[in-house]
């Protein structure tokens, strides 16, 4: 029998396709989205999906619905988005900006998977100075799991493009567990390795179409690095196409050499909105929808180079390096691990961000394939829970946020062992 998974804050699948590659069954999911759900439906119609708010899931109801007993499900993967600044110390949990992790909290508590894998921006680290990562992680501990709290480098693992987050993973089975070792291995120019590129990525592709309907024939050479995501040696392209473009955004484009940002252009071509953007900062714990597009505005890719980190604004502002138009959907979705027959449900706008908000299946899949074959789904339950470590920052000097969410970090393990530990 494969092992069990429930899905919550699914997105459209990026976590859960990884986790089915890896065999694993994935018997519930649920996101409040209703494109969303569209696409998740469509793409899992073995999984249970339900459209929904998690403040109002009944997780007992749950549980009896997909005929699982508590305690049996062998993982809970997805994490809520931080909500940003929230109310530190004693009213933490009382803020309405925490409900979304409240509920998260709960639904750990009622169906007592065996683990968990929890996704999130990097601004959770540093989020009202590290109190919310504090509570967090705190919260989690309480409920008997033992937690690993790392940043992650999704380059490192075989996806062509710079993104960062961080993954909280936790086990109540009484095991000591660390992070799957780096499928590549990157250092000083971790930013900038040759061997995971947009060449390799989206460089085969046939050239987009104007519309958006129409579904290109593609023959995918036989050694493409990506054939286990493609499934298959030949499928249509869908969603590979360009929107129309007016005379001042194509001479925008042209103005832009591989590697040029907006800011790289002649004067008069730089629009308004991109100069506010360029000298705006976004301070940490800011909730993504709210932190806008890419600072640089418009930047041409670099084409023996990863992709920069994709999110809802790439098929706006992220330039080919070859071609005179942005990026499509479908190389936006490869670039994120998806395979080409993947559908994705909704206007463009909402399936850009569906794509952005995704955890890359292939990161995804790693991690199934490890907590398997590691450390597997038998042990000791419901054993006290705990910090096993933490990773921050590949750098070696360390900002003051850091350092402070280091601090909360480390007093976990004191409080633990004095005894100390109240939600």
């Amino acid at each position: 029998m494969s092992n069990t998974v429930f899905s919550l804050f699914s997105g459209a699948g990026g976590c859960s396709l990884g986790f089915k590659q890896a065999g694993y069954s994935v018997l519930y999911a649920s996101d409040i989205d209703e494109a969303t759900g569209k696409s998740y439906s469509v793409n899992f119609p073995e999984t249970q999906f339900e459209q929904a708010d998690i403040n109002k899931l009944d997780f007992r109801s749950l549980l009896s619905k997909v005929r699982i007993k508590e305690g049996e499900l062998d993982i809970l993967i997805g994490g809520p988005p931080c909500q940003g600044f929230s109310t530190a110390g004693a009213r933490f949990w009382d803020d309405p900006r925490n409900e979304l992790l409240k509920s998260y909290v709960k639904a750990l508590r009622t169906i007592r998977p065996k683990w968990f894998l929890m996704e999130n921006v990097e601004g959770l680290l540093t989020a009202k100075d590290g109190q919310y990562l504090f509570e967090t992680a705190k919260a989690l501990i309480s409920l008997g799991y033992r937690i690993r709290i790392e940043k992650i480098y999704a380059q490192e693992f075989g996806v062509p493009q710079r993104r960062k987050r961080v993954l909280i993973v936790g086990n109540r089975l009484g095991k000591d567990f660390n992070f799957p070792e780096p499928t590549i291995k990157l250092n000083g120019k971790i930013f900038r390795n040759s061997d995971i590129t947009l060449k390799h990525t989206i460089g085969e592709l046939p050239e987009a179409t104007a519309s958006k309907d129409v579904e290109l024939p593609y023959h995918i050479p036989p050694k493409d690095q990506f054939e286990t995501y493609l499934r298959g040696t030949s499928c249509s392209i869908k969603e590979h196409f360009c929107p129309f473009m007016s005379e001042t955004q194509l001479q925008r484009i042209m103005a832009l050499s591989p590697g040029q940002t907006m800011k790289d252009m002649p004067e008069h071509l730089q629009h308004e909105s991109f100069k506010k953007r360029a000298n705006r900062r976004v301070m940490d714990g800011t909730p993504t929808e709210k932190r806008g597009g890419s600072p640089s505005g418009l930047k041409r890719l670099i084409i023996n180079e990863p992709c920069l980190t994709i999110t809802g604004a790439a098929t706006r502002e992220f330039i080919h390096p070859l071609y005179h138009r942005p990026l499509t959907i479908r190389e936006c979705a490869r670039i994120q691990t998806f395979p080409d027959d993947f559908n994705f449900h909704g206007n463009a706008s909402e399936k850009i961000q569906q794509i952005g908000n995704a955890i890359p299946p292939l990161v995804a899949r790693i991690f199934a394939e490890h907590i398997r074959d590691e450390y597997g789904f038998v042990g000791g339950i419901l054993t006290n829970g705990g910090l096993i470590g933490y990773s921050v920052t590949k750098a070696e000097a360390m900002s003051p946020a850091l350092k402070k969410t280091c601090i909360l970090l480390d007093s976990l393990t004191t409080n633990l062992a004095q005894g100390k530990l109240a939600i």
